[in-house]
């Protein structure tokens, strides 16, 4: 069963268009509940509405890869928000989700593709970070149906 840890979302685009410039200074709030829209993504999230039928309307990750991670690089203080992912989720196979049709909280999800790393990550997140997360990045998906995820427990 997957497990929702912890929800972001983000105003404007740090990273994402800055290649060769410096990062944004958007902050990337957490939040207790996220609301999804079909086919337009995350009411007040920096790529609702982006374009349309765009496949990162929301953004998976594993908190498994992310402690994996923080051992395997000695990088202990680095967050989930720096991945400048949505939603953190425990007790799921990502990748086995691209290509495929999900529901989280009564919401469902199309998985597209593998949210790859950028060079960004080993500023966000520490040396070594993007080369690490290559294939283990997280899942970016389109909404299905619209509703509300919330943090579990």
């Amino acid at each position: 069963m997957i497990r929702i840890e912890q929800l972001f979302i983000s105003p404007g685009h740090n990273f994402f268009g800055h290649y060769g410039q410096s990062a944004g200074e958007h902050p990337i709030m957490a939040v207790e509940q996220l609301e999804c829209v079909a086919g337009h993504g995350l009411r007040g999230d920096r790529f609702f509405d982006y374009k349309e039928n765009y496949k990162g309307q929301i953004t998976f990750f594993s908190m498994e890869t992310l402690e994996s991670l923080r051992r395997e690089l000695n990088l202990p203080a680095a967050t989930p928000q720096a991945t400048r992912r949505n939603v953190f989720v425990r007790g799921a196979d990502l990748n086995s989700l691209i290509g495929a049709t999900f529901e989280i909280q009564a919401t469902r999800f199309e998985g597209v593709e593998e949210s790859r790393p950028c060079c960004w990550m080993n500023t966000a997140l520490g040396l070594g970070a993007e080369v690490w997360l290559r294939g283990r990045a997280g899942l970016r998906c389109r909404i299905l149906t619209d509703g509300m995820l919330r943090r579990d427990g």
